[in-house]
């Protein structure tokens, strides 16, 4: 069949890239606004307990303050007549402006939890309106307006709202900058690895195709639902890195056939169904792997299946419709423009070297593959000590105001407002009721105060009048301040208690650390679905590409040893701070929803390059030779391509670890780690090794199977 499409596309070549061209121009039309459809939040279960709290406050109290303006005193107290003037002008200014409301300040309330404790600095928080986009919007706005320097006050802003502006526009810079490095670097490499310049061109082209195509994917699925910003990261390293993959494997194919001495029609037939089979089941396996995070609640997960599966569908529907047709319509002329050192055809159809070193480990293939074991149980060692945390301010470099403005009230002033708790009783609550609630919460272990609108409580005692705006007919709130540091293992033990304490209503606790507990919790709820989905569908077809139970098993294991020293190493660096100084990062906890992220997608492209091995040498055992010559010729040939394809997406990866957001460091340096760890000493040293040692036993499947795959299977043509 494949064989087949491919002589159709050779015959109508022309249509099918006037057609495409016209698709990639209303891809381009419709992906114009794509980070205007964007959101920057997604880090929190909608239906967790938190988030009930958050829409109970938004809904009924105003919402929580998500701006902090620090002012510095430039004549060393905030209290000084020059600094109290500006700092009241500020306030009322800030009041005034469209989308703003709850402006509170240390001049108007004197709260000492307002005020730095040498009182050179004070606080200005705000509450701005509206959804994630709109939020960004107004608080740049009004950053650029009042984050300046005065001659009575410094002005630094800060809070969720400013955060995610920096976040948001250092994304943006990182962005440009990766592909400002990794575009002219893939073409170098694919120059170098065809030694021609159109070859070259091929896969980029079809790189192009994937990504055009899923920034109109994401637009639209932006107008309809939630899609986080950063999904524009993974669409960009993934779209270049498997479109250039997967035309890669095209271009060689077709350039073997014709060196092979196949008319130009015979060629793209015989690649489509040879090189196109492989890329097809490829596929295939990224995507399912990517599909294990719809499973989870978080929006800024799916995202990333969105954009995913989009981009591997997108890259090879290109490397099955516009490549062959550009094939087609070049033919011949695929060598032109070729340098005077590379031989014509490319690369050679078999690699002495891949072949040499798949025939070393055969002859000694526990003494081969014992170091490489040790070496990545060791880089995985760091993982016993692992913790983990969510998005804030610390992915941000510490010269950032947002970061600076955090450090310095959860250092400098007598409570930490970052971990505080909030908490909101649903219906009418008795004042008397109210009270007696408030003073046992202030009664828990690291309560500094809690504040509501029956009273201030401090250890019990009432220690000041309540704030009326915390009470209404239908529901009161509280708040909990403490001098815990936020995400600490004190601060959510005292959001436990907190929820473990019998209220006089429906309680629903919420806050920073309420937040980080509901999040873990609901990863961790669903991870084991996730990974389920992943090991069955990965099993189910290798199975149907080799016909053995055995081969999906031992990829299974090979890539949780591979995966786990790819996220030893990044524990070393991010966690533990090893490099930090080289990557101008804080050492700080894993983000959680960052690492389920890396598993799913570097599982799914280790796979990648599992198809493209264990696919040649499936190949040719079942053409009769022996399993120790199967692997060796299946590396010699597929070695070559393979590592270049893995250098290729390393480099579209690596080029996100020159960002200014840690956590897009550690999702490029990750990736692009685990797939050169996958492409060599994985697929160079492990695969050969335990195929030796299981000899016949690699090719086993029960009778029931073994017909099921003469009937189903994937075998290459």
């Amino acid at each position: 069949m494949l064989y087949r499409y491919g002589s159709f596309i050779h015959r109508n070549a022309r249509l099918v890239l006037v057609v495409a061209f016209v698709l990639l121009i209303g891809a381009g039309v419709a992906g114009a606004g794509v980070f205007g459809r964007l959101q920057s939040g997604g880090f929190d279960d909608p239906a967790s307990e938190s988030s009930t709290a958050q829409r109970l406050i938004d809904e009924r109290f105003g919402g929580t303050p998500n701006l902090v303006l620090l002012a510095h005193a430039a004549g060393g107290s905030v209290d000084a007549p020059e600094a109290a003037t500006a700092g009241r002008e500020l306030a009322d200014a800030l009041a005034r402006e469209a989308g703003v409301r709850d402006v509170v300040s240390y001049w108007a309330t004197k709260a000492p939890e307002l005020r730095s404790g040498d009182g050179a600095d004070a606080l200005v928080i705000a509450h701005i309106d509206g959804d994630d986009t709109q939020r960004r919007e107004r608080a740049g706005a009004l950053i650029d307006r009042y984050a300046t320097d005065g001659a009575a006050l410094s002005v630094r802003a800060g809070g969720l709202a400013a955060v995610n502006v920096d976040v948001n526009a250092q994304v943006a810079r990182s962005l440009a900058i990766a592909e400002a490095i990794a575009v002219p670097l893939t073409l170098l490499l694919l120059i170098l690895v065809f030694g021609s310049v159109v070859s070259a061109l091929l896969p980029l082209a079809v790189g192009g195709v994937a990504i055009m195509g899923t920034f109109a994917e994401l637009s639209l699925l932006g107008s309809v639902t939630d899609v986080s910003v950063f999904a524009i990261n993974l669409t960009t390293a993934l779209g270049l890195g498997l479109g250039i993959d997967y035309a890669l494997l095209m271009v060689s194919r077709f350039r073997e056939q014709l060196g092979a001495g196949m008319a130009p029609d015979e060629a793209v037939a015989t690649t489509v169904a040879t090189a196109g089979r492989t890329i097809l089941f490829a596929a295939a396996t990224v995507a399912t792997a990517l599909t294990a995070l719809l499973v989870f609640p978080l929006y800024f997960l799916r995202s990333f299946a969105y954009a995913g599966i989009g981009v591997v569908v997108i890259a090879a529907v290109g490397a099955l419709v516009v490549a062959p047709a550009l094939l087609a319509v070049l033919g011949p002329r695929v060598e032109a423009g070729r340098l005077p050192w590379a031989r014509r055809g490319g690369p050679a159809a078999e690699s002495p070297f891949w072949g040499r070193v798949a025939g070393a480990v055969m002859r000694r293939p526990a003494l081969a593959a014992l170091p490489v074991v040790l070496g990545l149980l060791v880089a995985a060692s760091p993982l016993a000590g692992v913790s983990f945390g969510t998005m804030d301010e610390g992915v941000l470099r510490p010269g950032s105001a947002g970061r600076q403005v955090a450090d310095r009230v959860a250092t400098g002033f007598p409570s930490n407002q970052q971990a505080a708790v909030d908490v909101v009783l649903a219906g009418h609550v008795d004042k008397a009721q109210l009270a007696d609630y408030a003073r046992r919460l202030s009664t828990l272990d690291d309560a500094a105060a809690v504040t509501s609108s029956a009273g201030t409580y401090s250890h019990g005692d009432r220690t000041g009048e309540g704030n009326p705006a915390l009470g209404r007919a239908d529901g009161e709130r509280l708040t909990l301040t403490s001098r815990l540091a936020a995400k600490s293992d004190e601060a959510q033990r005292l959001v436990r208690s907190v929820r473990a304490t019998p209220a006089p209503a429906n309680a629903y606790a919420g806050g920073t650390d309420a937040q980080f507990i509901d999040t873990t919790d609901a990863i961790a709820a669903r991870l084991p679905l996730g990974i389920a989905i992943v090991a069955l569908a990965t099993f189910l077809l290798l199975f149907l590409f080799t016909g053995s139970i055995v081969q999906p098993l031992r990829a299974l294991v090979l890539n949780i040893i591979g995966l786990s020293a790819t996220m030893g190493v990044l524990t070393w660096i991010f966690q533990d701070g090893h490099l930090a100084s080289w990557l101008h990062i804080s050492p700080r906890p894993m983000d959680t929803a960052m690492t389920v992220l890396m598993f799913c997608i570097v599982f799914g492209l280790s796979m990648d390059y599992e198809v493209f091995l264990i696919g040649r040498i499936a190949e040719l055992h079942q053409r009769g030779m022996p399993t120790h010559e199967a692997v060796v010729a299946g590396l010699a040939r597929t070695g070559r391509t393979v590592s270049a394809a893995a250098a290729l997406l390393a480099v579209s990866f690596f080029a996100f670890g020159t960002s200014t957001v840690s956590f897009l460091q550690m999702f490029g340096i990750g990736s692009g780690l685990a797939i050169i760890l996958d492409a060599t000493l994985i697929r160079g040293v492990l695969v050969p090794a335990i195929l030796r040692a299981l000899g016949r036993a690699n090719w086993y499947s029960p009778g029931p199977l073994r017909r099921l795959y003469a009937t189903v299977g994937l075998r290459e043509a």
